[in-house]
């Protein structure tokens, strides 16, 4: 793919400012359209960034018509898997926002498809593309804790959103809960096997849905990965990116999701202590990238489809993250520990 890459975005609102003003400083993309049920969105987006492309209210009609390489399906949940479906089978590869699907069945359908047609579908994960995240995961994978037993993430946000997180039924899991659940597996290079979710709706939140949960899910290689999460926290909240605390049987490691991380093991001379408390406090060099979040991730899919390999974030290693959310969710709702077999 020595040519431009032609684009066709699906989907003009928020979200989709942040594809464009990183697709749009490469030399290496050229947009042909942009989709939008509302017109005066896409017209909107198409000014704002001085492109000269079509604009559309339908996608099939800008697919046939423009016959794009690369599809990016900025569009809500429910619609990916009309969009993207419809994109393979037209013969265009595909990128798209988290989470892959709405559901189970409709990711399995699109892998499917992406298998058949032979076309790539990666989703948005930015919280891969952290300079800080990859220090963590270093710790990890280096053995500096030695062999990782367990993996704990806490997220307390107070979020005012409006609009529809106010009235789903399980606003943190099924629209945040994805974010720290791919962390998780990519931290840990570790795969759910089970999940056991208890959804709450605590005093004083402005939610109608569950915007609590506390998740204990079984992963491969005996690791343990828990997950608190609320979107309606007062006071003491961690970043966005949570704060994680990985266990091994030398030591531990933590990250706030801000500062950098480290990790501490006991001191030489506290190692025959029945209860040691005398640790050394360590560092890793920070993983340094230029790129970060949706341009470190776009980046990558992009230099993946150049060199035709599947992106760290292709729908067939993606569809297990998705599956961690949907099992979550199950698990709530059956009051019972969920395989995530059942699932797939």
């Amino acid at each position: 793919m020595n040519k431009k890459i032609t684009v066709v975005q699906v989907g003009c609102g928020s979200i989709s400012k942040t594809w464009l003003q990183i697709l749009t400083s490469r030399d290496d993309i050229l947009y042909v359209g942009l989709v939008d049920i509302n017109i005066d969105m896409a017209i909107s987006k198409k000014n704002e960034f001085h492109l000269t492309c079509d604009v559309f209210t339908n996608y099939k009609e800008a697919i046939d018509l423009l016959k794009p390489d690369l599809v990016i399906d900025t569009t809500i949940p429910k619609i990916h898997h009309q969009v993207v479906t419809y994109s393979l089978k037209a013969g265009c590869h595909v990128f798209g926002e988290k989470p892959l699907s709405d559901s189970m069945a409709n990711a399995i359908d699109m892998v499917k498809t992406a298998d058949k047609m032979n076309r790539y579908y990666s989703i948005m994960q930015n919280r891969r593309y952290i300079n800080n995240i990859a220090t963590f995961k270093s710790i990890i994978t280096d053995s500096k804790i030695g062999e990782l037993g367990s993996l704990n993430a806490d997220f307390y946000i107070e979020a005012h959103f409006g609009g529809f997180r106010d009235v789903i039924k399980s606003p943190l899991i099924l629209d945040m809960a994805i974010h720290t659940f791919d962390q998780a597996r990519y931290i840990s290079k570790c795969d759910p096997i089970s999940v056991y979710c208890h959804e709450f709706n605590p005093k004083g939140s402005w939610y109608k849905g569950n915007a609590s949960a506390t998740c204990i899910f079984e992963m491969t290689n005996d690791v343990v990965f828990t997950y608190n999460g609320s979107w309606c926290a007062k006071g003491a909240l961690t970043s966005w990116e949570c704060n994680w605390r990985a266990m091994g049987n030398l030591g531990a490691a933590i990250w706030d999701g801000k500062t950098r991380p480290f990790y501490e093991i006991v001191s030489s001379n506290d190692k025959t202590s029945m209860f040691p408390n005398n640790y050394d406090q360590l560092y890793l060099e920070t993983k340094a990238s230029t790129l970060e979040y949706h341009q470190g991730c776009i980046d990558e899919m992009l230099s993946s489809l150049k060199s035709k390999q599947p992106s760290s974030t292709d729908c067939h290693d993606n569809i297990l993250s998705l599956a961690m959310v949907m099992g979550a969710i199950k698990s709530s709702k059956e009051k019972r520990k969920v395989l995530i077999s059942e699932l797939l």
